[in-house]
């Protein structure tokens, strides 16, 4: 390659290292890398707006905490930019987007909702669905002739058999 002629990549870091902010190094390196947003957009699975937003730097456009972080960490990791510079930038800019650490539940204290549900009520509305169904079954084995004589044992079933 030619001495005058710098590689492609050199060229999108030295243009995003003049930009202030995470959102105008981003989109100054995918616009030397000629992408579109629609482009990242299809990528990242974030909205056009969003990226739009992100690049900016309109912070109450876009989600906050561990989302804005991911959707960044995405962004740079598309455009080969470092990860972890970005996330830096991202994190001066707004403030912690750090994960916080998740609380015990001993030091949360007793829950407002009772452990134990309220009794749940019997099912007796299928209970009775299944009788009727049955009870009918029944009757038109019988009158079928399905069932034999000897299982009758009331004379009006046998009334029924035909």
């Amino acid at each position: 390659m030619d001495a005058g002629q710098s590689d492609p990549l050199q060229q999108a870091e030295q243009a995003a290292d003049h930009v202030e902010g995470i959102g105008g190094h981003l989109r100054a390196l995918r616009e030397t890398r000629r992408i579109t947003r629609n482009e990242v957009s299809a990528r990242l699975k974030f909205s056009t707006r969003q990226i739009e937003a992100l690049e900016d730097e309109r912070w109450g456009q876009l989600p906050q905490g561990v989302s804005l972080r991911g959707m960044v960490k995405n962004y740079a990791r598309f455009l080969d930019a470092d990860v972890d510079a970005a996330l830096a930038m991202l994190d001066q800019q707004v403030g912690g987007t750090q994960a916080r650490d998740v609380a015990s539940a001993a030091s949360l204290g007793l829950p407002d909702v009772p452990l134990q549900a309220e009794s749940v009520s019997r099912p007796w509305g299928w209970l009775v669905i299944i009788l009727v169904v049955l009870f009918v079954a029944g009757f038109y084995a019988i009158e079928r002739g399905w069932v034999p004589d000897s299982w009758l044992i009331f004379e009006w079933l046998k009334s029924l058999q035909q």
